[in-house]
């Protein structure tokens, strides 16, 4: 069963150009394959780029645990260079609406 997946990143690097091509390149190839969707807003601050993805969509992954040993196992050195922090909610499809009996 499919989850309802919500990640939020908070990417950063030093300022160097446009930071968001890169982040959408790095979340492509991490989740291809996956039904999500993202949306990044970029950001510079003090010499610095700040690039934040809001991505949902669907996801095979069953709790938070699952969502990070994938991010873990397939993430990139440089996704792991630039991100500053995280935050998840993975939503797992409840079987029957409980009414009849089945799960």
């Amino acid at each position: 069963m499919n989850s309802e997946t919500y990640l939020d990143f908070c990417f950063v690097r030093e300022q160097s150009g446009d930071f968001a091509p890169e982040v959408d390149q790095l979340l492509s190839e991490l989740f291809k394959g996956v039904r999500l969707n993202w949306y990044l807003d970029e950001k510079s601050h003090d010499g610095m780029n700040i690039v934040v993805a809001e991505i949902k969509g669907m996801s095979k992954w069953q709790s938070e645990e699952e969502t990070i040993e994938f991010i873990e196992e397939h993430a990139s050195e440089t996704f792991w260079k630039y991100l500053q922090g995280y935050q998840m909610y993975i939503y797992p499809a409840k079987r029957g609406c409980g009414s009849c009996g089945t799960h």
